[in-house]
């Protein structure tokens, strides 16, 4: 029998299917025939709880694979690994009775300190939303949801449930609400997660500019908007505003506000059916049984894989790696035993196995000597396990250090960039000793170099990898994999060079974006500030060479960039082609550069590949408030070819018509304005001269010092200045000539 559309239903029968059933799913209407939805995290790894619920991580839950956190996905520059990611996420849910994950995690990193920057991408929006859509692909093939997630400028832990987030709309533009845009145009996400935050004073889930506005009337996103888990406070306004499931539920007392505000005629019930129809949509992806497929042990091998090509060589002095074969180790730290391989809070997986860098590396055939150099839970003697460590390095031909942060969760703010001082001790300490010293660093996010970087010959960044870091970091050390990741975030000398230093995390409940589009390389490269190493950095085993750029210009605002590079080393590696773009044309202050496509690709020894990769119009653009919409402005644009945002190795300029369209005026906008368009200047010029000689009129052209100071005045008030001849009647005629 034909089940009827939910929308017929009772109002209090729609109301209660717009908050979740129980924390995990949707609420079933088995009288439309609409089945409860399991959503569960997982930008990572699935964390299916089936009993003991809740967002934190405290509780158990099922076994899954713990696959490269997003930190480390966005090292590889590579779309294919977030895809593979995306797809063995989307496998084990289904397998575990869940329709949606609750990922990929998209939010800018605005500082090095957020404490959920394990969870995102880059500091890059372009980076960020490339990855992501391709994560969401993956996902949504399996025949699972995705939920791009945190909408939008949640980029901080502190104060993050009632914190507004006071961003200008250009920077929201360019910087936070990109990704989401590309991820929601191009990938079409099942969902997509309101934040906790509020945006310019408004809570996000209950914001209508962002969640109707932006998300639904200009990207045309057809999908769910659902909380973040207890984000909503005013049911009613939520609602209004577009956002269609309240998480966790149920919650009687709002879906009776609904109800109310319905009767009471202050709530359209055209609203609340469109909200139903998109969470019985939603429905449409559940699990009927789980399948417990069986496939982890295979999962395990291929987070393995994807984890090695994730890891980032950021020093290589002496060639010192890929370790020589048979040289005696002294492997130091106990983050080799017991490795830091995910963040804590709400993405907490419960790994199916976890292989521990001091195993994998067992099994390399070095002769091996173990010292923990110090304990993760700070219990330890400290000075009796350095000194144990340093007699371990001197006796050996190569140490090898683990070190990194401690306890990294959703929930709280790191307050420093440096590693503990028992770790920076440490590595000090072994490396005044050791012949050869090399730093293996595992953290969710940048950590400082200084007070030891010249002290080691070699620097790897392993981040959060994953169950599988062990063997990953191992197949790296050893050179079985050539490493390829990239810095998708920016190291900086000091904490306090980071743009967002002096508003980071805010006070009086209020975090001030004062930096604008200046974030993370854009501030570095526009303002001329060294880091340790820029975004882009990455080094290899085998060498590469840049050539034979050309760019084409393809209509007014596009272009083709082409480029040939060389694999010139005597190994296997993958290059990440880096395309950035530096102009000053527009009315706005732009980066030194910005980064606006970019490929990986593998190359043999002594291989040449030619690479075309195509600039579209938002590769040139800027966000005008002012017209309220993206412009090109006409003029000059430089193609630049980066190893990384600093380090530029080849550039072509060109020249772009842009957008002709002329700014339309009125009689609030500028003289300035008025004087500078095409139509309206010569016209108000002229009728300003009416009568005046040749002498005073070459006098009045000549005068630019007069100019700019009258150019901000809006021209109604300009017309009130003692002799100017023009009345509002004129300028009323001058715009129409302009129509």
């Amino acid at each position: 029998m034909q089940q009827p559309d939910p929308v017929t239903l009772p109002l209090e029968r729609k109301a209660s299917l717009l908050s979740g059933g129980d924390f995990w799913s949707t609420q079933p209407l088995a009288e439309a025939g609409v089945p409860a939805v399991v959503l569960t995290d997982g930008p990572h790894g699935v964390r299916r709880q089936k009993s003991g619920a809740d967002h934190l991580g405290f509780h158990a839950s099922e076994p899954a694979t713990c696959l490269p956190l997003a930190v480390a996905v966005g090292s590889s520059w590579d779309p294919e690994i977030a895809a593979r990611v995306g797809e063995t996420a989307g496998r084990e849910a289904r397998a575990l009775g869940v329709g949606v994950v609750l990922g990929p995690g998209v939010n800018i990193k605005r500082s090095p300190l957020c404490g959920r920057n394990f969870e995102y991408f880059s500091e890059d929006p372009l980076l960020s939303g490339v990855l992501g859509a391709a994560f969401v692909r993956g996902v949504q093939a399996q025949g699972v949801g995705a939920t791009v997630k945190h909408f939008a400028a949640n980029n901080q832990e502190t104060e993050r449930m009632r914190v507004s987030a006071d961003v200008d709309e250009r920077t929201l533009r360019e910087i936070y609400l990109a990704a989401f845009e590309r991820i929601v145009t191009e990938a079409r996400p099942a969902a997509v997660m309101a934040a906790y935050n509020r945006i310019n004073g408004v809570p996000a889930a209950e914001n209508k500019w962002l969640l109707a506005d932006v998300l639904r009337g200009e990207w045309g996103f057809e999908g769910a908007v659902v909380s973040d888990w207890g984000a909503v406070g005013d049911r009613v306004a939520a609602l209004a505003a577009g956002l269609d499931l309240q998480m966790p539920g149920p919650d009687a007392a709002n879906d009776a506000a609904i109800v109310r505000a319905v009767r009471e005629g202050a709530l359209d019930e055209a609203l609340v059916d469109a909200s139903v129809r998109r969470v019985a949509a939603l429905a449409e992806l559940a699990v009927a049984s789980a399948t417990e497929d069986g496939a982890f042990a295979e999962h395990h091998a291929l987070a393995r894989e994807l984890a090695a090509d994730c890891v980032i060589l950021l020093k290589n002095d002496r060639h010192t790696l890929p370790l020589a074969e048979g040289v005696h180790l002294a492997v130091i730290g106990e983050f080799a035993a017991r490795p830091q391989f995910q963040g804590g809070g709400s993405s907490l997986v419960n790994a199916t196995r976890v292989d521990t860098p001091l195993e994998a590396i067992q099994t390399l055939g070095h002769p091996v000597t173990y010292a923990p150099g110090f304990s993760t839970d700070e219990t330890g003697d400290t000075e009796a396990l350095r000194e144990e460590a340093v007699r371990v390095a001197r006796a050996a031909e190569v140490a090898v250090v683990f070190v990194g942060l401690r306890g990294e969760t959703e929930g709280s703010d790191r307050e420093y960039l440096d590693l503990p001082a028992d770790q920076v001790e440490l590595v000090r300490a072994v490396a005044a000793v050791a012949a050869c010293t090399v730093v293996v660093l595992s953290a969710g996010g940048v950590v400082s170099l200084e007070g030891w970087h010249d002290d080691v010959d070699a620097i790897v960044a392993g981040w959060l990898l994953g169950q599988a870091s062990g063997g990953a970091l191992a197949d790296v050390l050893s050179g079985a994999v050539n490493p390829s990741g990239h810095l998708a975030e920016s190291i900086p000398l000091r904490l306090e060079d980071n743009p967002s230093y002096l508003n980071f995390p805010g006070e009086a409940g209020h975090a001030r974006y004062g930096e604008g589009v200046m974030v993370g390389y854009r501030h570095y490269e526009t303002v001329g500030r060294q880091v340790r190493y820029a975004f882009g950095h990455g080094l290899s085993y085998t060498t590469f060479e840049t050539g034979e750029l050309s760019v084409d210009v393809t209509g007014d605002d596009t272009a083709t960039v082409r480029l040939r590079v060389t694999n010139t080393g005597e190994r296997a590696g993958k290059h990440v082609v880096q395309v950035y773009v530096a102009t000053t044309a527009g009315r706005v202050r732009r980066p030194a550069r910005e980064l606006r496509t970019f490929t990986k690709i593998p190359l043999r020894p002594g291989e040449s590949r030619t690479v075309e990769l195509a600039l579209d119009r938002r590769a040139f653009a800027y966000y005008d408030i002012e017209e309220g919409r993206w412009t090109v402005a006409p003029g000059a644009y430089t193609v630049q070819i980066g190893e990384s945002a600093a380090r530029i190795v080849a550039e072509q300029t060109i020249t772009l018509t842009g957008d002709t369209a002329t700014t339309a005026l009125s009689l609030d906008s500028a003289i300035g304005d008025w004087f500078a368009h095409p139509i309206a200047g010569p016209l108000l010029r002229e009728a300003l001269m009416a009568g005046a000689t040749e002498e005073q009129r070459r006098q009045a052209e000549a005068d630019s010092e007069l100019m700019d100071m009258v150019a901000s005045i809006p021209a109604r008030q300009y017309l009130h200045f003692p002799g100017v001849p023009v009345s509002t009647d004129d300028l009323t005629e001058i715009l129409e000539d302009t129509r």
